[in-house]
């Protein structure tokens, strides 16, 4: 997936293009599995504001391949960003790209 931009304005305003609710749905469903969404939850409400990959096998109960395949997913989505710190990946939450999708739902 190509990472979310802003494409329109609010959808509860006023009617959007074909190719831009095919933008948005592809963020929205993105966001749409479990795993991707509390992943975002996890790393958005550590109290660092950040999250080691390092740690999500045990609290997701996942394999660390999957957990890495959605953080990847995730990240090509820009909605987190990636830093190395020796052999282990920091995670943040992108906000402005998880605002894009936010706003596109917002009532004006």
């Amino acid at each position: 997936m190509k990472p979310i931009e802003a494409c329109c304005g609010p959808v509860l305003v006023e009617p959007i293009a074909a190719d831009e609710a095919a933008e948005l749905a592809g963020g929205f469903k993105l966001l749409a599995d479990p795993i991707r969404l509390r992943i975002l939850s996890l790393i958005a409400s550590s109290p660092a504001g950040e999250l080691c990959a390092c740690d999500l096998p045990q609290i997701l109960d996942r394999s660390q391949p999957t957990v890495s395949h959605h953080l990847s997913v995730l990240a090509d989505a820009g909605l987190i960003t990636r830093e190395q710190r020796g052999k282990w990946a920091w995670f943040r939450v992108e906000r402005g790209r998880v605002a894009v999708l936010r706003d596109a739902l917002e009532l004006h």
